[in-house]
């Protein structure tokens, strides 16, 4: 679970790393950033499996509701950005996107928090 939890992390920092140089541009999200939406989201839907699939075999948690919650949380916060930036055209798209990617590393770090107990 641990280097999925760290690639997924990466991926959130890049794209938030990228998201926050446009910001301090004032720039807009373009459309070259929304693979890399999709793929940070992609990773986010394999780590929900992955965990599904743990504790379909066995694996507890700490706090399962807890860990859920932060599961459905991150698989949430990225299309909600998206939509955010494909309507807001200004550099605050990219500093809502910045901020969500941050949000996910936390959620990352609570997720193995959590997965641990």
């Amino acid at each position: 679970m641990l280097p999925l939890l760290l690639v997924v992390g990466l991926l959130a920092l890049l794209l938030g790393a990228w998201a926050g140089l446009r910001a301090v541009r004032d720039q807009p999200m373009v459309g070259s950033q929304v693979p890399a939406i999709g793929v940070v989201e992609l990773a986010l839907v394999v780590q929900t499996v992955v965990v599904a699939v743990g504790m379909s075999n066995g694996a507890t948690s700490a706090d399962p509701m807890l860990l859920w919650g932060y599961l459905v949380t991150q698989l949430v916060l990225l299309p909600v950005a998206f939509a955010w930036a494909f309507v807001e055209r200004t550099r605050w798209s990219s500093v809502v996107l910045a901020v969500v990617c941050v949000v996910v590393v936390v959620l990352q770090v609570r997720i193995w928090q959590i997965w641990l107990g």
